[in-house]
């Protein structure tokens, strides 16, 4: 006998190899044909036969909104025949799918259709046409739409019952190549287990064996002892080849050893730097942000100076100055108030995520009142509509949340076109985040152009001139970190196309909250499906009817 084991073993199931050829050519043969046998009594007829049962249910649907349409004149019943119309069509084109396998199918199926049409072309489209102009049907056309709605039925029981004769001569045949697919898998584990148990004693004599002596041999040099040179020599020639090898590998463990204890201890040395640098750079923004805060206190100071003696001066000397004048003083005055502000949001700005509290469960019908109550001024000016969902607990701090609801809200109201402004806030679960709420802001005014997406939100930008609208550029960007500061991210809305702007932000829910909002309701950007939906659900609506003209929330 050779002395490899590839030979050994070659030899050994190459016989086998031939019985199991033979024996799965056989198998697979059989099974072939019972999976098609199956394929066509349990896919084909199965799907036939339940689509007809779909037909006619769909066909019973439309015969008792027929009948209560014609007795009632309701035209809810007519929607209710049209819908049961549509999903008759449905079923029936896909009746002919089993005519492929079962074509004597095909003329029962025919027979359906044509009763079918008759009792709609003669009897329902007419009687619809009829009530439509104001006319009624009398007992002989209701006797009519019995009789052919009667042969419908009987039609379609009798596609029914030869799906069901097709089925019974399909099992039969599935039967019996079931039974012969049975003992051929029979004798197929039969000389499983014989192989089985002569490979065992092969692979135990030729393989186990030697690789047991070959583990304990690495077990040794597991332990620590990696001078031990690792050698079998009473087994075949793979695993003596193999146990070489292992032998080469253990050497050059010893040597990688000893070159990663090197890099450890360059590692170590690494991230201590490392440490070091981030101290470093903690202290430093530390010292930043304490000479930012000074530094606009400070600049603060000589700005209430300027303003405060420049109006001074407008009060002594008016009338003595002319008209350049007093305007150059008005300028002056107005420069340092809006250097005023540009420093106050620029120190806004600086402390989100800094100087703030705990998250903790916020609940924004709360924060929505909080921010309508900063902006009652202007909403009362404008005479604003203010709608929206009902609104979630979410997991944040409060009163980023009001700065984040009043910057979004004033927007609205701020850049609104020539009607009144219409607000809406929506909620819906974020999609892919089942942990996150996605909410919206929606107005009708005059709209951001998509290609600026990205440049509104970046501080100090403006599209718009100082003339035309007041702020120093600085409310988005606000948005915008503090939706990240909550682990969010807020965007403009640029796919709903139309009048106004949409913005949408992603918040944490709370821990205990549970999504609560019906399908297809929350998370709408429209201030009208909002009213609708107050009247599908009063609970849900409550807020939005109260929360409208006058921006005083319920």
């Amino acid at each position: 006998m050779t002395s490899t084991l590839r030979g050994r073993l070659a030899l050994t199931f190459a016989a086998l190899a031939t019985l199991t050829v033979v024996g799965v050519a056989l198998v697979a043969a059989v099974s072939v044909r019972t999976y098609a046998g199956q394929d066509r009594v349990v896919d084909t007829l199965f799907s036939a036969y339940s689509t007809s049962v779909t037909l006619n249910q769909a066909l019973a649907d439309q015969e008792t909104a027929f009948r209560a349409y014609a007795l009632s004149g309701d035209e809810q019943f007519l929607a209710g025949y049209l819908g049961a119309l549509k999903r008759s069509r449905a079923a029936a084109a896909r009746l002919p799918r089993a005519e492929e396998v079962f074509p004597g199918l095909r003329q029962r199926r025919l027979v359906v259709e044509r009763a079918t049409a008759a009792w709609r072309d003669e009897v329902v489209e007419p009687g619809i046409i009829d009530l439509r102009s104001g006319g009624t049907l009398g007992d002989e056309r209701l006797e009519e739409n019995r009789t052919r709605y009667a042969d419908v039925r009987a039609a379609v029981r009798e596609y029914r019952q030869a799906v069901l004769a097709e089925r019974q001569d399909g099992v039969a045949d599935l039967r019996r190549d079931q039974t012969l697919l049975a003992v051929l898998l029979a004798a197929g584990v039969t000389m499983l287990v014989v192989s089985a148990a002569f490979a065992w004693v092969a692979l135990r004599r030729w393989v186990t064996t030697p690789l047991a002596q070959l583990g304990g041999e690495v077990d040794r040099v597991e332990e620590g002892d990696l001078s031990r040179q690792v050698a079998i020599h009473d087994a075949p020639e793979e695993i003596r080849v193999l146990a070489e090898q292992i032998d080469r590998m253990r050497v050059r463990i010893l040597h990688e050893f000893a070159l990663a204890e090197e890099s450890r201890a360059q590692a170590l040395e690494a991230r201590q730097l490392v440490e070091e640098q981030a101290e470093e750079l903690r202290r430093s923004n530390a010292e930043l942000e304490q000479f930012a805060y000074v530094a606009s206190h400070d600049l603060q100071e000589p700005l209430r100076k300027v303003a405060s003696f420049c109006q001074l001066i407008e009060r002594r000397y008016k009338g003595q100055l002319d008209e350049r004048g007093e305007q150059y003083i008005e300028f002056a005055v107005d420069g340092a108030k809006r250097m005023q502000q540009l420093i106050q949001d620029l120190l806004a700005f600086s402390r989100v995520g800094r100087h703030t509290g705990d998250f903790e469960p916020v609940d924004l019908e709360e924060v929505v009142g909080h921010a309508l109550r900063q902006l009652s001024a202007s909403v009362e000016e404008t005479d604003a509509v203010v709608t929206h969902d009902r609104l979630p607990t979410v997991h944040g701090e409060a009163s980023l949340l009001t700065q984040l609801m009043q910057n979004l809200i004033g927007n609205g109201i701020k850049f609104r076109a020539a009607e009144t402004p219409r607000i809406h806030l929506g909620v819906r679960p974020a999609p892919g985040h089942p942990d996150m709420w996605e909410l919206s802001c929606a107005d009708n005014g005059i709209g951001i152009d998509p290609q600026y997406e990205d440049k509104i939100f970046v501080i100090f930008q403006r599209l718009h001139g100082r003339d035309s609208y007041t702020g120093t550029g600085i409310g988005l960007a606000m948005c915008k970190k503090i939706v990240e500061h909550h682990g969010g991210r807020l965007w403009l809305d640029s796919a709903g196309g139309g009048r106004g702007a949409t913005f949408r932000w992603t918040m944490p829910m709370s821990h205990a909250d549970v999504p609560h909002h019906p399908a297809g309701t929350a998370g709408s950007s429209d201030a009208h499906l909002a009213e609708e939906r107050t009247a599908d659900d009063p609970a849900a609506g409550a807020a939005g009817r109260d929360l409208a003209r006058g921006g005083r929330p319920g």
